[in-house]
């Protein structure tokens, strides 16, 4: 934990840069920040420093859990110190938002906010996005301190491939890829119009998918240039992929990319559902796109560049928005919301379910078809042309009765803070899923500023345990956990 704050200090230390140079008023402060974060981390590692180093697998769900939290607690130093979000409340669910990638941010007027705090609120999402974790694990190996029990915790469930047998090679691999795709979105950006802020904030934002913009807008800021858009689509699907299969391409190993089951599906449903968001926003042009949004290039390919970029932008729970959907038609808005449950590829920044427990599901769900009439016949669940292990099945299965029973209660205490019901159905989904955007009074052109405290420290912990995918958290909660055994 006291690396993980050092390395929160010199991102700190990086943002004053930009505050400086843009002379925003902030960067001492932000510099104080960092050299807090920094003696809290310096001071953290030189009091354990004696302590066996040896990560057992409780350990690392103590140590994933409560990393996260004292990074979004220590990430909230630079808005508080500089007063720009002066509540402590507002500011750690600010930070919690960008760590987790949720997206969902309390600032009502995001372009009065200085360049410094802009870019440190873009550089969460980044840290987040690949995993804090992953980032310490390809450094721990210099304390003598092993990261794959980590690395499990970080990265739950199925789809854990790795590109090489020690986890640090892996991570230092995964961080590369993840590097050298935001540098490139950030100069296609630039070249397309943007500013070069506005270009790096926007590529750490997509790559990690979490959503934070520089404009109030959102992305409907550059609706009359499309070219924009269209970038920023690309890398929200490459985000949305395993970073595995990128590492494949660049090694030229195609055939491994076709043969994978998710990626196939990923892009079927993307193909499949922007087809058939493009048709409906097309043929309601007369509710839709007159008073949404310009129609640069015509309005068929404006019904298809908005439609797949709002897919992109919830499947892969990225929330950036080109138009507030829920006006759109009521059938748009059911049709999004039930999209915030799919969630991208599994070993991909995206939050959500993850297309391969989706898959996993049917397949065992036809499966029992087929056993009821065979009873007496071995039908394993296959997968890439591989048999599902049985415990993998049921862990599956177990996460997605501990997602809809979180979802649910999620729902029952929004509501019993007073929310609508809309707004509590569509702050738990998008929380939970790490999507941003929600329904009602937190829809896509709205903040979250106007939650009860109560209701923003539920949607914290929501975004927390959604983005370590379930288990990892509530492990804590259950008593045997702590038993000494």
């Amino acid at each position: 934990m006291g690396l993980l704050l050092l390395v929160n200090g010199g991102f700190m230390l990086l943002a004053s840069v930009f505050s400086f140079a843009y002379q925003d008023g902030v960067g001492l402060q932000i510099v104080l920040a960092g050299i807090i974060t920094l003696l809290l981390g310096g001071g953290f590692m030189f009091a354990t420093r004696k302590h066996t180093k040896e990560i057992s697998k409780k350990d690392g769900y103590i140590i994933v859990t409560f990393g996260w939290i004292f990074m979004s607690l220590a990430g909230t130093l630079p808005y508080v110190i500089t007063q720009t979000i002066p509540s402590f409340t507002n500011a750690f669910f600010e930070t919690m938002s960008g760590y987790t990638t949720t997206g969902a941010t309390i600032l009502n007027d995001i372009e009065s906010m200085p360049e410094g705090i802009l870019l440190w609120r873009s550089i969460t999402h980044w840290i987040g996005g690949m995993g804090i974790i992953v980032l310490a694990i390809a450094i721990l190996p210099l304390l003598g301190i092993g990261g794959m029990q980590l690395f499990a915790a970080e990265a739950p469930g199925p789809g854990g491939d790795k590109l090489h047998p020690r986890i640090t090679d892996t991570a230092k691999r995964l961080w590369l890829i993840y590097v050298g795709y935001t540098l490139v979105e950030t100069v296609l950006l630039k070249v397309a119009g943007m500013s070069f802020f506005d270009a790096i904030n926007h590529s750490l934002s997509t790559l990690s998918t979490g959503g934070f913009s520089t404009k109030n807008a959102s992305i409907a800021h550059w609706n009359d240039r499309p070219i924009i858009q269209y970038i920023i689509m690309i890398f929200m699907f490459l985000a949305g992929t395993n970073f595995v299969l990128s590492y494949f391409a660049f090694k030229r190993k195609f055939t491994r990319i076709w043969q994978d089951d998710e990626f196939k599906w990923y892009a079927t449903f993307i193909v499949g559902l922007t087809t058939f968001a493009a048709l409906v926003i097309y043929f309601q042009a007369d509710v839709v796109l007159s008073s949404s949004f310009p129609m640069v290039w015509g309005p068929f390919e404006s019904a298809l560049r908005h439609g797949l970029f709002q897919v992109l932008a919830v499947v892969t729970t990225t929330g950036f928005v080109t138009a507030d959907y829920t006006a759109w038609t009521p059938f748009l808005t059911i049709f999004f919301f039930g999209l915030m449950f799919l969630g991208g590829s599994s070993g991909s920044t995206a939050g959500g379910v993850k297309i391969v427990r989706h898959l996993i599901m049917i397949k065992n769900g036809i499966l029992e078809f087929r056993r009821s009439l065979h009873p007496s016949a071995i039908l394993p669940v296959r997968y890439n042309n591989r048999a599902v292990q049985q415990p993998i099945v049921y862990n599956i299965l177990g996460f997605f009765i501990l997602y809809l029973l979180s979802f649910i209660l999620g729902v029952l205490v929004f509501s019993w803070l007073g929310l609508d019901y809309r707004t509590a159905l569509g702050g738990a989904a998008s929380t939970l899923g790490n999507v941003g955007p929600a329904l009602g009074d937190l829809g896509p052109v709205e903040t979250y500023a106007k939650l009860p405290v109560a209701a923003k420290w539920w949607a914290t912990l929501l975004m927390l345990i959604g983005r370590l995918e379930l288990f990892t958290v509530l492990i804590l909660l259950t008593p045997f956990f702590w038993r000494n055994r």
